[in-house]
């Protein structure tokens, strides 16, 4: 799922495309991407972009009537710019604007549709869609420690609640722990100051260093290989490879159809229980990663 550098980037490219350009045509084929009816796509047709903003992981397009056409990429979903008129057809690209400029289109992959689309009518409708979340790159340490510690949770769960932080998802999350060196498991309530502070500083040179990372390789085209997986990341989608900090191999912990990547440098020595494996082996879960090893060798 793009998360805030690839939001950024995104939004950076569609400025100097679409800023003060007119909408020319809709073509939305997708039945599934329209999420609400009132005010119509075809609404904003004939009017400029005047603003770009991001809300959390959404791309918010604001034009000269004060309506907002507002983009969920979720997992899947990713755009594209054209030149030249592109016609959508329903299976993997879902739907066209057509500017004066060129040609946006948001495609998604696979059969499970969840990428969306919201027209919103003013500002007072549109902060409805925004979760809440703390802008990560602004806030004081301060403010991160008040709303990191306003409830009990793991530390991969707080960093990835849009509610308490604006734009971090699974990926980022686990590069962001991997880098203050702490357990994604950690609860909230018994992170020290100083731990806190470092959690924080992780953070934003995280995303900073992302964004950077990512205008560069876009050399000022438009984003096209927007992924989850980088093979500069240092632990996300890098299990069983080494970790740059120890050579360590990376480890995981999967739930649902999600997954957590962490090094053992992180927790002290100490594996985290896989929910799966755990349940089957109990009490004869290895604790460290020379106990692991020793059992998949049998």
């Amino acid at each position: 799922m793009p998360e805030l550098p690839d939001v950024t980037v995104y939004i950076e490219a569609l400025e100097q495309r679409i800023l003060g350009r007119t909408l020319l045509q809709v073509d939305i084929a997708s039945p599934f991407l329209l999420r609400t009816i009132e005010p119509s796509p075809g609404s904003c047709v004939g009017h400029q972009v005047t603003q770009l903003r991001r809300i959390g992981k959404r791309i918010a397009i604001g034009f000269d009537h004060d309506t907002w056409l507002v983009l969920h990429l979720m997992i899947a979903g990713r755009l594209h710019w054209s030149t030249r008129t592109k016609k959508p057809d329903g299976r993997r690209t879902l739907a066209a604007w057509v500017f004066d400029s060129g040609c946006l289109t948001l495609t998604e992959a696979g059969s499970q549709k969840r990428a969306s689309l919201h027209m919103i009518a003013g500002e007072t409708e549109l902060a409805r869609l925004d979760p809440g979340g703390i802008d990560v790159l602004g806030a004081s340490t301060e403010q991160f420690a008040a709303v990191l510690t306003s409830a009990n949770h793991t530390l991969k769960r707080a960093l990835t609640d849009p509610r308490l932080f604006s734009g971090i998802g699974n990926a980022y999350s686990d590069e962001i722990l991997h880098r203050a060196m702490l357990s994604p498991v950690t609860l909230t309530s018994r992170l020290t100051a100083e731990e806190i502070g470092r959690l924080h500083h992780a953070v934003r040179e995280t995303m900073e260093e992302w964004i950077v990372r990512l205008r560069v390789e876009a050399g000022g085209a438009f984003p096209e290989k927007v992924t989850a997986f980088r093979e500069e990341m240092a632990v996300h989608g890098r299990f069983g490879l080494p970790c740059p900090r120890c050579g360590a191999k990376v480890q995981r912990i999967r739930y649902a159809s999600n997954e957590t990547n962490y090094c053992v440098c992180q927790t002290g020595g100490r594996l985290l229980a896989d929910r799966g494996l755990s349940r089957l082996l109990r009490q004869d879960w290895p604790k460290t990663l020379e106990e692991l090893e020793e059992l998949r060798a049998r």
